[in-house]
C-alpha cells in the first residue's frame, strides 16, 4: 500500500506507536511519518506508507502550527508537566506583560534545544543524557516563529494558551519557557496539540481509533503527490514519461507547467494528472530526482 494517512495521534502514544498500529492495519512493512510528536502531544502526524516513506526527506518545507496550554509560576525539569518541578515563582505576571513578551520571539530567533530532546550532542542523544541526570552544554540554533498569538490568559491562575506557527525544529515547550522568563516569571507547557503539519490541518486528521475500527485503511489513504501540492506541477507527454522514469532531464520549455520553478526548485512531474515523481530545476532543464510511480502505472 502506497500512500499517506494523516492521523490524529492522541495522548500517551508515540510516534512510533502510531505507526506500529498502521503498519499492522496496512499490513505494510515500509511505514514511517514526518515528524515527531512527544508522548504528551496530540494532534495531526502525516503516517507514510510504501513508496510514500521516500518522501520524507523531499517534502517542502512548511512549518507547522501548535495550540499549547500553559502554566506560569513553576519550571519543570522537562519543560512541560510531566516533569518534576524545578524552580517557581510568586511574581505576578499581567496579560499586557505577557503580550509585550511575546513580540521579542516572533521572526528569527536563536533558542537552546531542552535536554529532553532527540538533538544530539558528540553522539549522545540529548534525552538519553537527561535520563541519566546528566546535563550538557547545547547550542543555540536559529528557528523561525511565524506566528505568535495569546489565545488566552487568566491573570489570576496564570494560565492560558498560545497559537504558534514556527519552522521545524521549533521546542514549543522551551518557547514557552523563554517567554515566561522574559515576563519576569517561569513557565511550563501543560498541553500541545498539533493543528497543521506537512501541508494538512487538523480537519483532515482520523483519529488513530477511528481508523483501528475501520479496521480497512482504504478510504483514508491519500496519493503521495498530496505531500507536494505545494510544488509547481510540469506536465509531460508520452515519450517525456518514459525518458523521465529512465532518469533523463527533460527541457523546460517543452513541458507544461502551472507555475515555472525557480533555478534549484523542486517541481511535480506529472502525466495526464497522475503524478509520477519530483524533478529539480537546474538552468533550462528538470532534472530527475526521485521516482514514485510504479514500474508498469
Amino acid at each position: 500500500m502506497d500512500g499517506i494517512v494523516i492521523v490524529d495521534k492522541p495522548e500517551g502514544f508515540t510516534s512510533f506507536d502510531v505507526c506500529a498500529v498502521v503498519r499492522g492495519l496496512a499490513r505494510e512493512k515500509h511505514v514511517g511519518h514526518t515528524g515527531t510528536l512527544d508522548p504528551m502531544a496530540t494532534g495531526v502526524l502525516p503516517v507514510l506508507l510504501g513508496r510514500a516513506t521516500k518522501a520524507a526527506p523531499l517534502l517542502p518545507e512548511s512549518g507547522k502550527t501548535y495550540e499549547a496550554r500553559f502554566r506560569l509560576g513553576e519550571r519543570r525539569d522537562t519543560g512541560d508537566a510531566t516533569g518534576k518541578v524545578v524552580e517557581t515563582s510568586g511574581a505576578p505576571v499581567t496579560e499586557a506583560a505577557l503580550s509585550a513578551a511575546l513580540g521579542r520571539f516572533r521572526g528569527e530567533i536563536l533558542q537552546v534545544p531542552p535536554m529532553m530532546s532527540a538533538v544530539s550532542v558528540n553522539g549522545a542523544r540529548l534525552y538519553k543524557l537527561a535520563r541519566q541526570g546528566v546535563e550538557v552544554a547545547r547550542e543555540a540554533r536559529p528557528v523561525t516563529v511565524f506566528e505568535l498569538t495569546l489565545l488566552e490568559y487568566n491573570e489570576k491562575e496564570k494560565t492560558g494558551g498560545l497559537r504558534v506557527r514556527c519552522s521545524k525544529g521549533t521546542y514549543i515547550r522551551t518557547l514557552i519557557e523563554d517567554v515566561a522568563a522574559a515576563a519576569g516569571s517561569c513557565g511550563t507547557m501543560t498541553a500541545l496539540r498539533r493543528v497543521e503539519a506537512a501541508g494538512f490541518g487538523i480537519a483532515e486528521a482520523v483519529p488513530l481509533e477511528t481508523l483501528r475500527e475501520a479496521g480497512d485503511l482504504s478510504p483514508f489513504v491519500r496519493p503521495v503527490g498530496s505531500l507536494f501540492a505545494s510544488l509547481p506541477r510540469a506536465s509531460v507527454s508520452e515519450a517525456q514519461e518514459k525518458r523521465y522514469r529512465n532518469g533523463g532531464a527533460l527541457a523546460l520549455v517543452r513541458c507544461r507547467t502551472d507555475r515555472t520553478p525557480q533555478n534549484g526548485e523542486l517541481c511535480q512531474v506529472c502525466r495526464e494528472g497522475r503524478f509520477l515523481g519530483l524533478a529539480r530545476r537546474e538552468e533550462d532543464e528538470l532534472r530527475y530526482v526521485r521516482s514514485f510511480a510504479k514500474e508498469n502505472g
